[in-house]
């Protein structure tokens, strides 16, 4: 796999020999691969191995120049080297960094996984006041079959699009499958309606407009209007209201407040409210363009990749209908998932699923894990650049996880500030990795890259997450900082960054580049599993044997602790193992010898199930990280002496359970004499002593 590397009119202090040695190959420098020295990039094409070429301003110009050269069969990968390092204040300290991310480049690219499809037939419901929803119709029908539904405002004379009018009572589904149902009050037939205006003019209050809406609040009942109208008969003030529904493929929302409240509206859905900066009240928003261009392009059938894989076997949202950990539903910006506690699970609508990841971060239990890439490909990608970095001589990594959006740009800019010596740009210890959003990544896999040598992992956050994103990161890094500090690791490891320029990034790198925060003395060798749980257990193994101190415990905060331990009031608790048949991670078992309820901490995901179905509110959670064997091995939290049945003598309860039964039911009126005393027995004798009693009433004596 031959790798082009380039210093771009030698803007660049590329030392290739360092390079070479750190990806085991011989390296040429070049200085303008894409223009005089483009006939070794036609060299390397024409070979059968993947080409990884150092440079992604011209990918177009290499595009083109495969295209017209002959015998080119060679797949094409391309690698930013410039603006992530290569033009930085310490560029020539940066060949490590600039290895790792040549290394990673070589990585093949992630297994396929499933698709969704979706299937758009171009039919568009434009929702607004009447001129500006016939201004966007007006760019947009030469492809896309436009339907308005108005909302006041005054439209044009000739009726050139489907007009629906009245009360929209909901709007949902996503890009080719969105279900409008509305209702129409308006006693004026838009389709019958020709668009006269004789009942505009005859209307004495002007409570009819040229949207042919009539306001009731203005009318006075002159009915003048449905005399004009007669011929037409277009207007009838004692038509029953009736409710319609209709599918629409794309939906443009020009109204003030949007029909889908979450942060990530469905895809097809776009919205854009009136911009008072240009007069309001109906002007269109300054994006309206870029948006057309957009819907002009929703046509035919899409894919994507289903982003998640869901095991609801481990799952621990709910157990017999009782609610634990809701997670995922509350840190969803797009409204996916959604709770089927009747079935012991939670749903995703995959069309509706965005690809954020932030479900699979707040996950305790790995029932929810990432799919692209998987969990083993991106530890493999961190494991490569981080071996490949320290193999070159680079210290103290940092890892800087952004968005192939946003967060790439930013990052790209601050790299353009540093070549004109207006920023210090990325240090050179500090290596962008882009991926598909921050919020996919949470604290298994940084633990697994402190282990596997990372000194720090900063996550970069634009004003593209939502606000929920950000606080779910901020308390998955709360939990992997705690940890760290337990086991004696100083300083600070986690970072979250919130930019909006260059000149905010640069300073808040320069900062984070400065810190040097202890890791372990010697990095791991693990390979990252695709299941979390297996993936942290793996990373904290590894830094609790490097660690410089070995606490019986450490604290863990509550919020997002994947940790900790029960606390069982012995007073209370009757043993009734209810908490053992909710628990969805088998941390709490029972004994089939002896009447006790048992616990193994190492399983326990903190998801609370126990705690609220616990009849006599005897648990509580304790979050932590225990460090002792103790921690893989079952102990008792409660026991009890068996309670023997008082004919037989065979145990079939707690003496403690039975004794709160017997308390309970003393005073009830069924419950008195022999009746009480069978509550004593076992499920035998109890029927033996019914049948055998000589004064027990019997249907057939009646």
């Amino acid at each position: 796999m031959p790798t082009l590397i380039c210093d771009c009119n030698k803007t660049m202090p590329l030392q290739e020999k360092i390079l070479g040695a750190a990806l085991d190959e011989k390296l040429i420098l070049h200085s303008s691969l894409c223009r005089r020295e483009a006939g070794a990039f036609q060299q390397a094409i024409k070979g059968g191995d993947e080409v990884i070429v150092a440079c992604t301003q011209e990918k177009r110009l290499f595009a083109e120049i495969g295209q017209n050269t002959e015998g080119a069969v060679a797949p094409i990968k391309f690698v930013n080297i410039r603006e992530t390092g290569g033009w930085s204040r310490d560029a020539s300290k940066a060949m490590p960094k600039i290895a790792a991310l040549l290394a990673a480049a070589h990585l093949p690219d992630p297994e396929p996984v499933p698709t969704v499809t979706y299937k758009s037939a171009g039919r568009l419901l434009v929702i607004g006041e009447l001129e500006p929803a016939e201004r966007a119709a007006a760019m947009l029908a030469d492809v896309l079959d436009v339907t308005l539904f108005t909302q006041g405002g005054t439209g044009a004379q000739e009726r050139r699009y489907p007009v629906l009018s009245g009360q929209i009572e909901s709007l949902k589904g996503w890009l080719g499958a969105f279900e409008l149902n509305w209702s129409r009050s308006n006693p004026i037939d838009l389709d019958l309606c020709t668009r006269c205006n004789a009942c505009v003019a005859a209307c004495p209050e002007g409570a009819i407009n040229l949207d042919y809406q009539i306001d009731l609040a203005k009318c006075a009942s002159h009915r003048a209007c449905v005399k004009v109208c007669d011929a037409a008969g277009a207007i009838d003030f004692n038509r029953a209201p009736a409710a319609f529904k209709e599918q629409f493929d794309l939906v443009l929302d020009l109204r003030s407040a949007p029909a889908f409240a979450q942060h990530a509206p469905p895809q097809g859905y776009f919205f854009l409210p009136p911009s008072p900066g240009e007069g309001g009240g109906g002007d269109m928003h300054a994006d309206l363009f870029t948006t057309l261009v957009k819907l002009r392009d929703l046509v035919g059938e899409f894919e994507k990749p289903k982003f998640f894989v869901y095991k609801q076997k481990l799952c621990a949202h709910s157990r017999n209908e009782t609610v634990g950990c809701n997670a995922c539903i509350e840190v969803c910006s797009a409204e996916a998932i959604s709770s089927e506690k009747s079935r012991q699970q939670i749903k995703v609508n995959p069309n509706l699923c965005v690809g954020c990841g932030a479900c699979t971060t707040v996950c305790p239990t790995g029932a929810l894990t990432y799919a692209y890439p998987r969990a083993s490909e991106q530890g493999a990608k961190f494991k490569t650049m981080l071996s490949t970095f320290a193999g070159a001589g680079g210290k103290d990594a940092v890892l800087l996880l952004h968005s192939q959006e946003g967060g790439q740009a930013l990052v790209e800019d601050l790299g353009r500030a540093a070549q004109l010596r207006r920023a210090n740009g990325v240090p050179a210890n500090v290596i962008p990795i882009p991926v598909w959003h921050v919020a996919n990544l949470g604290v298994d896999a940084w633990l697994s890259a402190v282990a596997l040598g990372a000194s720090q992992i900063a996550v970069l956050t634009t004003r593209e997450e939502a606000p929920q994103y950000r606080d779910a990161l901020a308390a998955q890094m709360e939990v992997a900082q705690a940890i760290l500090n337990g086991l004696g690791y100083a300083g600070q490891h986690f970072t979250l960054l919130r930019a909006d320029s260059p000149t905010q990034l640069d300073q808040q790198l320069a900062a984070l580049a400065a810190q040097r925060p202890s890791t372990p003395a010697r990095p791991a060798t693990f390979a990252v599993a695709p299941e979390k749980r297996a993936t942290l257990e793996l990373a904290l193994d590894h830094l609790i044997e490097q660690a410089p101190a070995r606490p019986e415990a450490i604290a863990l905060p509550a919020a997002g602790a994947p940790f900790g331990t029960v606390d069982v009031n012995k007073d209370t608790c009757t043993l009734c193992l209810s908490c053992v048949s909710a628990c969805p991670a088998s941390a709490l078992q029972d004994n089939s010898q002896l009447p006790q309820l048992r616990f193994i901490e190492k399983n326990c995901v903190q998801c609370g199930l126990c705690a609220t179905t616990c009849p006599e509110d005897a648990i509580t959670l304790q979050p932590r990280l225990l460090l002792t064997p103790q921690r893989k091995e079952a102990r008792v939290l409660n026991e009890s002496q068996p309670y023997g049945c008082v004919r037989c003598g065979k145990p079939f309860g707690t003496l403690k359970a039975i004794e709160a039964m017997l308390g309970k039911l003393a005073g009830h009126s069924m419950f008195q004499g022999a009746a009480l005393d069978r509550l004593k027995m076992c499920g035998d004798c109890r029927v033996i002593d019914i049948y055998s009693a000589q004064n027990e009433a019997k249907i057939t004596d009646l």
